[in-house]
């Protein structure tokens, strides 16, 4: 983040510049980006450097990375959703649940 200015009483004053830099690093976060990903955003969004297909190029591997994280949760909620199915709730010895949790891969 560039240094901002300072009031004569020494208090840093942040510009528009500033705001919307790290309004663009608080939406990249929640969207996942990662902080070297997050880096190459904004050193492609200064205008001497501003490089769509950068951007375009960071923001395709990321959303094949979100599609490979839920591809593993919806396999994670089958096993999972089919385990509590079978556990009948009730008092016994056997409990699926706990056999698919022991269960050795």
């Amino acid at each position: 983040m560039p240094r901002p200015d300072r009031t004569e009483g020494r208090h840093r004053a942040y510009d528009g510049a500033h705001v919307r830099r790290l309004a663009l690093i608080c939406r990249a976060r929640d969207l996942g980006f990662g902080i070297d990903n997050i880096r190459a955003l904004l050193a492609a969004v200064e205008p001497s450097d501003g490089s769509c297909p950068e951007v375009r190029e960071i923001a395709s591997a990321h959303v094949t990375e979100v599609q490979t994280k839920l591809a593993d949760l919806a396999w994670l909620e089958n096993i999972l959703a089919g385990t509590v199915s079978r556990c009948s709730g009730e008092q016994s010895t056997f409990c699926p649940v706990f056999e698919m949790l022991d269960a050795v891969p």
